[in-house]
């Protein structure tokens, strides 16, 4: 199994940026899918982006156009680069990795960091 570990997480003013990074051990032969959830406090953890072993990316509509998921050559990191934040994107991120990827839903994954915390406020 992939073990992944996230970072990067803090206060950002809205309208900023800010990259949160995810980082895999352990089964990172593998093919797996690599993906970001998130969690606001008294919500449910949802989806917020996708990329494939494949390289195809996918986003849920309410980061289409700000957020964007990437991975370093190695596969065995990956990236939410966040732009244009709003105060509704204030919740716990969460990296999380699928070898036998089936949805991009929470109890699909396998695989799961501990989370980082993003707050956007003024």
């Amino acid at each position: 199994q992939v073990q992944v570990v996230e970072s990067g997480g803090g206060l950002v003013q809205p309208g900023g940026s800010l990259t949160l990074s995810c980082g895999a051990s352990g089964r990172t032969d593998s093919r797996y899918a690599m993906a970001w959830f998130r969690q606001a406090p008294g919500k449910e953890r949802e989806f917020v982006a996708g990329l494939t072993w494949n390289g195809a990316t996918y986003y849920a509509d309410f980061v289409k156009g700000r957020f964007t998921i990437s991975r370093g050559n190695t596969r065995k990191t990956w990236y939410l680069q966040m732009n244009s934040l709003k105060p509704e994107d204030t919740a716990v991120y969460y990296c999380a990795a699928e070898e036998q990827f089936r949805a991009w839903r929470v109890a699909d994954f396998g695989s799961w960091g501990q989370g980082t915390q993003v707050t956007v406020s003024s």
